[in-house]
């Protein structure tokens, strides 16, 4: 059996993406640069064969995945996992943790101007963020970061993906800390929010 074989097996029969050190445990003649070598390899022979998968790199590792080209003809069966789908607060929340990270419930509220913890819970529960940390302040508030099912859910191989800063809204894109407004007269909780599909505090 070829690298390549082997490396072919591994990707497809895992369910979540594979750094090349991790696909390297699966024969003592393997490591890093041999995987990636075979990894090449794959990309090109899928490419050149039109298979209608590919090797994508999401989420600091290596998946087999269909290629969006077939997702109409996958959508009409019932056994095809499907994402799960996020609702217009959830991706708003999200947003903010994905830009702002680290960053506490209090900012995040302050940024969307609804409460938000049962949003934060959901998706810490669906494991696109996670506690990374305390905070300085009173209590030590907890802070939020997004995890590697973030990276794999969008199909980022990382956080360097993400749109860069000066294509997005000021309020992601400028860290205002807590109370620097109040020169200008206004109450906090009137921020404008930010405005991803879905303005309600809800789930």
């Amino acid at each position: 059996m070829n690298v390549a074989q082997i490396v072919e097996a591994v990707l497809f029969a895992s369910d979540a993406p594979l750094k090349a050190e991790e696909i390297a445990r699966a024969d003592e003649s393997l490591d890093e640069d041999r995987v990636e070598e075979a990894l090449d390899l794959l990309r090109r022979f899928y490419d050149e064969s039109e298979r209608a998968f590919q090797v994508v790199e999401v989420a600091e590792g290596f998946q087999l995945l269909t290629r969006p080209d077939f997702a109409t003809y996958l959508e009409r069966f019932d056994t095809v996992p499907r994402p799960s789908r996020l609702s217009g607060p959830a991706l708003e929340t999200l947003a903010i943790v994905a830009y702002r990270q680290p960053i506490g419930r209090i900012e995040v509220e302050y940024i969307r101007g609804v409460s938000s913890s049962g949003v934060l819970r959901s998706l810490q529960d669906r494991g696109l963020i996670e506690v990374v940390g305390r905070g300085e302040g009173l209590g030590r508030p907890l802070l939020y970061g997004t995890t590697a099912r973030f990276l794999e859910h969008f199909g980022f191989a990382s956080l360097d993906e993400l749109p860069r800063p000066e294509e997005l809204p000021i309020v992601l894109r400028d860290r205002i800390p807590l109370g620097d407004d109040e020169d200008e007269g206004e109450d906090p909780g009137l921020q404008p929010q930010l405005d991803l599909g879905g303005g309600e505090g809800g789930e």
